[in-house]
């Protein structure tokens, strides 16, 4: 394996290997326009000279406002080779936000990629510098290829391990977002050690579509492929995310747990599960099978397959495994730079997220909250030293806000988030997130939030999935009594859910109660429905429809 100290000597070294490999693929009216790693270089070479023209110091902030597209990557990279910090933004975001964001962290340029409704946000962007990619409609003060049109003399800034490299706003699940510092080091230590520990070869296919600026698609995708010299390709839209993960047949593929659930549905919709499952169970039959649906999937090639962001359902991961795909569960959170515990290729246990990686420490608190410790922590939080304090404890570890249990074996399972933890009127503590999970076995829900603030007994939030709604409002009451009827008895009289209310408004992240990796957002929708609570509660039908 080779041994380097930064992200810009990584690219660096498959650079001189082999400058005419393809680096970037960026599908374009059904066709990928490719970017070999000298292109993609000497692009981001010619956007750092013009950043400095335009008045920028080294260790100045520039952000980055995108969808995954070859553009991110290169703008990145100019960012780096520019020598200043780089403040990725989530490209769903709102003016607000944006405007919010942009001025607590001073910067002082913004590269505009990849975007859905540009004309929106820009309202949001102060006066600061603004380069636009033309490729993707954007029309900005200066133009990012009428800027590489010319070859810069631009020498570039070589990176100290000790330097600030980004500053990362979380996606905010709880309370306004915060500004993660990392530094060169830490995604060098990131990088090399998922590069080894995950066996990943150099030169492979990804595929890039979760937030590049959410810290597992940026360690996982991004500087995996600085690492590794691999190629990186992207979706054109959610329209054709299918057909062009089918075209790519990546080597290894991230998803959030929604994800694989979609998945499953669009199987299911095609072949009924007792159809599948007497298929599987013939012998000749069932590897035919297998091989079409995974090929569908675009995943015939892919060694690793992930999950992380939420917990995934146990019996997710045995549906899986009957197809021949082993999805392995990974933990992280922006502030440790997800250098925590993962599931390995021949050490996975499914219903766990793994053991510590290599330069972690892990332990429990008193109450169950999961601490980290590594070398690759966050520097702190920008601007928010008494928030960065109440992060750690007095001997160095990350409180992750988590709750945790170790097995016998060492392997690390989530049992909720102490801030979801909710009392009943009975005065005793529900943690919702096992309990959610269990109910995700049902294909016919898609999101579940458990409440119970200020009620006696909890109660479930639903939006069903497509296959739920089309089943009708008989069908689909029934099949929710029957997920919730097998799971009462196995639950404490305090945590026993009592109704389900199916909700007339699907949680995204456009309208704010979902985060952009798919999270949902507890505050906001308790925020939004606590109101209505007892309401519902005292409805005579176990089953409430939100009117």
């Amino acid at each position: 394996m080779n041994t380097f100290q930064t992200p810009l000597e990584a690219f660096s070294h498959w650079l001189q290997k082999d400058s005419d490999y393809i680096f970037l693929r960026q599908p374009i009216n059904r066709k990928f326009i490719e970017y070999t790693r000298q292109i993609a270089y000497d692009q981001a070479l010619c956007i750092a000279g013009a950043l400095h023209s335009m008045g920028l110091k080294q260790g100045d902030h520039v952000a980055l406002l995108s969808k995954n597209c070859a553009h991110w990557f290169m703008a990145d990279l100019a960012i780096m080779l520019g020598g200043f910090i780089s403040v990725p933004l989530y490209p769903t975001l709102d003016k607000e936000s944006i405007n919010e964001i942009l001025i607590h962290s001073e910067s002082k340029a913004v590269i505009v990629g990849k975007l859905d409704n540009y004309e929106a946000q820009k309202p949001g962007i102060p006066n600061i510098p603004k380069i636009g990619v033309a490729l993707y409609g954007i029309q900005e003060t200066y133009t990012w290829e009428d800027i590489v049109k010319t070859p810069t003399d631009f020498q570039p800034f070589e990176q100290n391990p000790e330097d600030l490299i980004t500053i990362m706003y979380t996606s905010g699940t709880t309370g306004n977002p915060k500004g993660v510092m990392h530094r060169v080091k830490s995604f060098n230590q990131v990088a090399s050690t998922g590069v080894e520990i995950l066996e990943i070869k150099n030169q492979s296919k990804m595929f890039s579509y979760l937030p590049l600026s959410h810290i597992a698609e940026r360690i996982g995708i991004e500087m995996v492929c600085f690492y590794t010299g691999s190629t990186a390709s992207f979706p054109e839209s959610l329209e054709t995310f299918a057909e062009d993960l089918g075209s790519v047949k990546p080597n290894t593929f991230f998803a959030v747990p929604r994800i694989w659930q979609k998945f499953q549905e669009g199987v299911l919709n095609k072949i009924p599960q007792k159809k599948l499952d007497r298929l599987l169970g013939i012998p000749i039959i069932n590897g035919i099978v297998k091989k079409k649906i995974v090929g569908k999937l675009g995943l015939t090639e892919a060694s690793f397959c992930a999950s992380g962001a939420a917990p995934l359902a146990l019996s997710l991961q045995e549906w899986y495994k009957k197809l021949g795909i082993e999805i392995k569960q990974c933990y992280g959170m922006t502030e440790d730079c997800i250098l925590s515990h993962f599931n390995l290729p021949r050490t996975n246990k499914f219903g766990t997220v793994g053991k510590p990686v290599p330069g972690v420490v892990s332990k429990l608190s008193p109450e169950g909250e999961i601490l980290i410790k590594s070398d690759c922590l966050m520097v702190g939080y920008y601007k928010s030293p008494d928030q960065t304090k109440a992060m750690f404890t007095e001997d160095g570890f990350l409180k992750t806000g988590d709750l945790g249990e170790f097995d016998h074996d060492g392997f690390l399972s989530i049992v909720g988030r102490i801030k979801d933890q909710f009392k009943t009127d009975k005065g005793k503590y529900v943690t919702p997130s096992p309990i959610e999970l269990e109910l995700t076995k049902n294909t016919d829900l898609e999101h579940i939030c458990l409440v119970g603030t200020g009620i006696s007994q909890p109660i479930v939030l639903i939006i069903p999935s497509e296959a739920g709604w089309a089943k009708g409002r008989e069908v689909l009451s029934k099949s929710i009594l029957e997920s919730v009827d097998a799971l009462n008895p196995k639950l404490k009289k305090h945590e026993k859910i009592e109704k389900a209310v199916v909700m007339k408004e699907h949680w995204t992240v456009d309208n704010g109660l979902m985060t952009p990796s798919m999270k949902i957002r507890r505050n906001r929708i308790e925020a939004i429905h606590q109101p209505m609570y007892l309401d519902w509660f005292s409805r005579e039908e176990r089953v409430v429809y939100e009117s």
